[in-house]
């Protein structure tokens, strides 16, 4: 006998703003990590926009969601993940008001997914942290993106509280181990970050996901936020006790993301 999925089990798809809206300088938008990026973590960054971005352009989402949307619908999607581009938002990430445009592209973008009957399911921040803030603060080093992301999430959640249900801090919180700028906005070249600088980022992304959970919860009281966590399961490569523990090891750089979201506290294990 096989058991049915629930009628009201979610089906559908996910996207990142950065990689299909394009209109990176359309209606006020600023700069994001992306723009910089024209061919993601495989060369190095480049000081402005480049033609060979295809990022730039994306899909033309921006311009053409409502006829992506209604694909969408036809593929029976019931939710829908994206996010939304914080320097649509907040241009340079610190200024005290936000962008109304990029608002109004959300609040249509989500309007056109309940025409449907599809669950917006947003990602707050998704590899694109505004250009502005890695350049000027050093991107998640400075403790003082706490304060920026707490104004990002407040607008939003505020505006959009009844049309979104479903909410991701961050998506792939851990990856800021192996790519600082782009999932961390860092602009302190790999090579050249402190372990001390990098894990004190990590706890200022960490405090500011529960943050934005607490500050949801009071919002939105029927709202669902998580975080994202990269799945790198590593394996032993012998039954030899070193490679046993070094694969433990691997795992708890990762584990610690999910324990701290999940438990409000460093584990032992990562605290020594």
């Amino acid at each position: 006998m096989t058991t049915p999925f629930p009628k009201d089990f979610l089906w559908g798809g996910a996207v990142a703003a950065n990689q299909l809206e394009g209109a990176y300088n359309t209606d006020g938008k600023g700069l994001s990590v992306q723009d910089v990026m024209p061919h993601g973590i495989t060369t190095p960054r480049t000081e402005g926009p480049t033609e060979d971005n295809l990022k730039l352009i994306g899909i033309d989402f921006y311009n053409r969601y409502k006829e992506d949307v209604k694909l969408f619908a036809e593929m029976g999607f019931k939710v829908f993940r994206t996010s939304i581009a914080w320097s649509r938002i907040f241009p340079k990430g610190d200024e005290l008001e936000p962008n109304e445009k990029g608002l109004q592209f959300y609040d249509d973008l989500f309007d056109e997914c309940h025409k449907y009957g599809i669950e917006p399911l947003v990602t707050i921040s998704h590899y694109e942290t505004p250009l502005h803030l890695s350049k000027t603060y050093d991107g998640w080093v400075n403790r003082k993106m706490i304060e920026f992301y707490e104004r990002y999430v407040t607008v939003l959640f505020n505006r959009f509280k009844g049309k979104v249900k479903y909410w991701l801090t961050f998506n792939e919180i851990n990856s800021i181990l192996e790519e600082p700028f782009m999932s961390g906005g860092i602009y302190t070249p790999k090579d050249q970050l402190s372990k001390q600088d990098l894990y004190q980022a990590i706890h200022h992304e960490l405090v500011a996901s529960a943050l934005a959970v607490k500050l949801g919860h009071e919002i939105m009281p029927e709202a669902k936020i998580g975080c994202m966590v990269l799945s790198m399961p590593t394996y032993p490569l012998t039954p030899n006790p070193d490679d046993v523990v070094a694969a433990m090891h691997a795992e708890q750089r990762n584990d610690i993301f999910a324990d701290i979201h999940a438990r409000g506290y460093y584990p032992k294990y990562i605290n020594r």
